[in-house]
């Protein structure tokens, strides 16, 4: 295999486009071409380029995918893949028993409010185990679409999560897992496979385009410009000329390292978030996009970069099952011409939409009762002796025919009596089944662990180096920054308010070096360092309000923790001597303190020192309690403690003394 390419590789090669500028709409009517770096094309080009491309979504795309393949298999190579298998899945829970909840009684209350006795050393408290998946065995293969059933409860994310290496504790996972043969030990399962929750974290402050960049750029380009570098490299040696858009999109989408990728433009595109690109992704109480455009931009974030495994959950809830029969309809076309690997988990699909899968994993009480294709399920059921009406859509079938209320309906044996099924009875008719044991012989036979298969994984952390992840953070804070502008600058201007009102109070410019006037200047003083920290309160609210994303995309790998808390302490610095010196410039000489510039300069210095404390300290506060109701409280709580202790406030004997002077 050759070895990755970075932007300079890439683009250094003879990139010849029919579009550019202007010369892009002109190209469409006429052949000439002419050469053009590609890491310049700007946001009307890229659009206009994927229009054209990209008319129909849905035929459209689906020519557009065939005839990368088409090029990429003429020159004979391959494109990785990836073979999930799973043995003897096991993941249970251990849950603490919480009594006087089922019956409100005088001693069930008394027990439940005293049973913080039972986490005192030597003291002993019930634990229950809960078994949320038991005993599961499956093969998921590459290009082919796996639909995810099962009633709620039943263990469908647990299940998720642990094919995509995220289960951590109190969560005890047993049995084994692989990709290609090599467990999740020996290589990186985040960055092989994507978890895509049913949850919608974004940063409300960026654009629907700007997410998608900033996901893109931190996941990298992937195997993309090597297969590129090998398909230019076998296409000069056969002779054969590329399609000319064909060979435009595959090197532009292959180009490390850009702001802005044609890949985004090509997603918000086949998702329909095109119309909203420069939208505020927005929250409850800002206006930005729907909650059905949020959910596309969860799936389009993750389908941006260059993962081979997608598992993902729920990802219709808010969709109408027109949206969601387009998004999966391109995903179908994705799996099958790329031939990744795709698990979708969805609760109630509609009959189109379901007839888009090639394989069911069927699962109730944590355990898979089927894992086949789809055109046999109904087929078993029958054998069970259970048969889908004409008019019933199968998906809700499969999930009534194993509840025990609605079973009963389903019996078409007129002539024998009905008894209920067990979850067990049909796992014991499906291994019997001639699917059932051929996927237990698969499952069973040593994978191929050839070079071919182990570089369709990752055993790299991240996807870029420690510079190109520091500067693509660093660019986001400032963006950040900028669409918080109104907060900073009425900060600011607090501050010159506040220090104008402070020149009045204390303006003492005859003061004496006496015990008394020296109370005075230590007031000031202590006044100062009490406005700087309480000017540090909103970093409560705003880290608190950033960190589910955070933790959103540290779990994905797009970067490590430092690459997000150096940044946005660096951003902060402008801000913090601006301030400092504004406060100090204001009050030093109208006070009266000492005139010498390097004293100016000293308590200049000690305010801006004091404010990135205060502003490290909010941080750390708001990190820790990861709720903004309760870092709001506990910021106001540390900062009483450092009044308290701050050795400005006199002793109470003092305080005593001087009262019954006056």
């Amino acid at each position: 295999m050759a070895q990755m390419v970075g932007r300079d590789d890439v683009s250094s090669m003879s990139l010849e486009l029919a579009e550019t500028g202007r010369s892009i709409s002109s190209s469409f009517r006429h052949s000439s071409k002419r050469i053009t770096d590609l890491t310049r094309l700007g946001a009307l080009e890229r659009r206009m380029f994927i229009d054209k491309l990209i008319k129909n979504i849905e035929q459209d795309n689906r020519q557009l995918l065939k005839k990368l393949k088409e090029r990429i298999d003429k020159v004979g190579v391959k494109l990785p893949t990836v073979e999930v298998r799973y043995k003897n899945l096991c993941v249970d829970v251990k849950c603490k028993v919480v009594h006087g909840k089922p019956l409100p009684t005088l001693w069930n209350s008394f027990r439940s409010n005293f049973s913080i006795l039972s986490k005192t050393p030597g003291c002993k408290f019930e634990e229950a185990k809960t078994s949320i998946l038991k005993d599961v065995n499956g093969v998921i293969k590459p290009s082919r679409m796996t639909l995810l059933l099962g009633p709620p409860g039943c263990g469908k994310t647990t299940f998720l999560q642990a094919l995509a290496g995220k289960l951590r504790e109190p969560l005890k996972v047993t049995g084994e897992i692989s990709y290609n043969g090599y467990k999740l030990d020996e290589f990186v399962p985040q960055k092989t496979s994507a978890y895509i929750s049913q949850y919608d974290l974004h940063m409300s402050e960026m654009t629907v385009g700007e997410t998608l960049d900033f996901s893109a750029r931190c996941q990298g380009v992937g195997d993309r410009a090597d297969i590129m570098m090998q398909v230019t490299k076998k296409e000069k040696q056969a002779g054969i000329v590329p399609e000319s858009d064909i060979d435009t999109y595959m090197k532009a989408i292959s180009i490390e390292g850009l702001q802005r990728n044609l890949q985004t433009d090509y997603i918000l595109k086949i998702l329909g978030l095109d119309n909203c690109a420069d939208t505020i992704v927005g929250d409850a109480m800002k206006r930005g996009i729907s909650g059905g455009q949020k959910k596309r931009l969860t799936t389009g974030e993750i389908i941006n970069g260059p993962i081979k495994v997608l598992l993902m959950d729920e990802i219709s809830t808010g969709l109408d099952s027109s949206t969601t029969f387009q998004i999966v309809s391109c995903l179908q076309q994705l799996v099958h011409i790329t031939e990744c690997t795709m698990l979708v988990s969805l609760l109630q699909p509609a009959p189109e939409t379901f007839d888009l899968f090639d394989d069911i994993i069927l699962m109730a009480e944590g355990k898979i009762v089927y894992h086949g294709p789809r055109s046999y399920v109904v087929e078993f059921f029958e054998d069970c002796s259970f048969r889908c009406p004409e008019r019933k859509g199968i998906a809700d079938f499969l999930q009534e025919v194993l509840s025990r209320k609605d079973q009963a309906q389903y019996w078409y044996h007129l002539n024998l009596p009905y008894s209920y099924v067990s979850i067990d009875n049909f796992r014991m008719k499906f291994k019997a089944s001639t699917f059932g044991q051929k996927q237990d012989q698969e499952n069973f036979d040593p994978a191929n662990k050839s070079d071919h298969k182990k570089y369709s994984i990752s055993f790299s952390t991240y996807s870029l180096n420690k510079w190109d992840i520091f500067k693509t953070c660093l660019s986001r804070e400032w963006l950040l920054m900028r669409r918080n502008s109104f907060i900073y600058i009425f900060k600011s201007a607090q501050i010159v308010f506040v220090a104008l009102i402070t020149m009045t109070v204390f303006l003492r410019t005859n003061m004496d070096l006496n015990f008394v006037h020296a109370n005075y200047y230590m007031g000031s003083l202590f006044y100062a360092l009490t406005r700087i920290m309480t000017n540090g309160i909103a970093e409560l609210g705003l880290t608190a309000s950033g960190l589910p994303v955070f933790y959103k995309q540290r779990d994905f790998y797009l970067y490590p923790a430092w690459a997000y808390s150096i940044p946005s302490t660096i951003i902060r610095i402008p801000l913090s001597l601006v301030e400092s010196f504004i406060w100090t410039s204001l009050t030093y000489y109208v006070i009266g303190y000492s005139p010498e510039p390097e004293r100016f300069f000293k308590q200049f210095f000690l305010l801006f020192a004091l404010y990135l404390a205060i502003i490290s300290l909010f941080r750390l506060i708001a990190s820790v309690s990861q709720n903004p109701v309760a870092a709001v409280s506990y910021g106001y709580s540390s900062l009483l403690v450092m009044f308290f202790f701050s050795g400005f406030i006199l002793p109470r004997r003092k305080t005593i003394h001087k009262f019954l002077q006056f």
